[in-house]
């Protein structure tokens, strides 16, 4: 009875926690790993079963975890930002956004409820983006308006929470398979885009109308096998999540507010180097591009908000992550990692990312587990996103005369977390 109190409390405290979900150190929008021990890895974590974020990183991991309660909370702190350049001064910025500091809780438990079957409940941040760029920086011929000429404060704010109950069944000494329903929650707004108004199918909701929510339930399916005693396979599969449309928005996003949860999957390994020492390698695949709000080209002419309106114009991505994990000593692991991914994002779309500059391409990661008792412990994870910046051609050429030199736009950004997880055996 203890324990469900503490876990009921742990939830409904990452569940109130939810608005400061923001933004994430990301692959694309996608946070770079989930629970910190995966994330001190790079977030490498298909074929690990350390800690009780099965639900999210493997469903099968459910089966072989045990009994196990995380909750974690990173501190993550992006610096994003643009420049504009070009033969028209009134148009030339360098700006950042402000909003640089956010709160990202995690929590996951395991339960052993028999030698075959495993249950699981992670609640957690799928991903998020968040800018927010002050007015007044430019003059577009009507006194001074934000970078992409609209009035006041620009930016969007995009948060995305599931819940993943999780069976998981282990077949043999060696293999197990698991399946979470992920239930999701989504919340996004966006402000000072008035000066696309003329081009939406729905001026009225386009910009400024606050929070708009939407529901969806998706799937995920997991695969952990043992090979021996020094490598483990684990592969992941969750097909794209249907989303209820963002009706505020029917005006923004390509499908009438539509904006989907993009299909992805993971397949990948350890190899256990000593008896104390482990190498984790995952390859993970994020197919934005299958999502037409995300990834219909900003050049697209049709009316915005159509289902062939402009979008970002991301590109799906392949990412790479790569991890070590060293038992320094007794009660003491240490972790370190790198994340390498694609850029979503072409030059060509440079204007419309303004509000989205989701180019950072690697992460480098460090992390610790420190066992308190025989069963408490406590993790840290540190991660760097080393700056990545896209240059594109900007929107306002169209506005110039035949011949005048181009308006160039750059999107900028880089990125720092650090994260403490309390972890309890039961």
């Amino acid at each position: 009875m203890k324990n469900r109190k503490h876990v009921r409390a742990l939830a409904v405290l990452t569940l109130v926690g939810s608005p400061f979900l923001s933004a994430y150190a990301t692959d694309g929008y996608f946070p770079h790993g989930f629970g910190l021990k995966a994330k001190g890895m790079g977030g490498a974590a298909a074929g690990m079963s350390e800690d009780a974020f099965a639900g999210i990183n493997n469903p099968a991991a459910a089966a072989t975890t045990g009994n196990r309660i995380e909750a974690g909370l990173d501190v993550f702190k992006p610096s994003r930002g643009m420049e504009r350049t070009g033969p028209a001064p009134s148009l030339n910025a360098n700006v950042d956004s402000g909003s640089n500091t956010f709160l990202v809780p995690e929590f996951g438990y395991n339960k052993q409820v028999s030698d075959r079957i495993g249950v699981n409940v992670t609640v957690y941040g799928n991903g998020g983006m968040n800018t927010d760029y002050k007015g007044g920086q430019i003059n577009c011929g009507r006194g001074p308006a934000n970078v992409l000429c609209g009035d006041g404060q620009l930016g969007v704010d995009l948060m995305q929470l599931i819940v993943a109950p999780t069976v998981a069944y282990k077949i043999n000494d060696t293999h197990s398979v698991g399946v979470s329903p992920l239930l999701v929650f989504q919340q996004f707004k966006a402000f000072g885009l008035q000066a696309f108004s003329p081009m939406s199918q729905d001026p009225t909701k386009l910009t400024n109308n606050g929070y708009a929510h939407s529901n969806g339930v998706g799937l995920r399916l997991g695969y952990l096998g043992k090979f021996g005693d020094q490598f483990t396979l684990g592969a992941t599969y969750s097909p794209k999540i249907s989303m209820g449309k963002f009706d505020k928005y029917a005006g923004l996003f390509a499908g009438s507010g539509s904006f989907d949860i993009p299909e992805n999957y993971t397949i990948g390994g350890t190899f256990r180097v000593t008896p104390k020492a482990l190498v984790a390698l995952d390859y993970q695949r994020i197919n934005y591009g299958g999502v037409r709000s995300i990834s219909n080209p900003s050049t697209n002419m049709a009316p915005i908000g159509s289902s062939d309106g402009p979008g970002f114009g991301w590109k799906s991505i392949n990412v790479w992550k790569l991890g070590v994990q060293w038992e320094a000593m007794a009660g003491l692991t240490l972790r370190a990692g790198i994340n390498k991914s694609d850029n979503p994002i072409q030059a060509r779309d440079v204007s419309f990312n303004i509000i989205a500059p989701g180019v950072i391409t690697t992460h480098y990661t460090l992390g610790a587990t420190y066992a308190l008792t025989p069963t408490m412990d406590l993790t840290f994870a540190y991660a760097h996103a080393k700056e990545n910046k896209v240059t594109g051609a900007s929107m306002f050429n169209s506005m110039m005369p035949a011949g005048a030199p181009p308006i160039l736009e750059t999107i900028r950004m880089h990125q720092n977390s650090f994260g403490v997880q309390v972890g309890w055996k039961f």
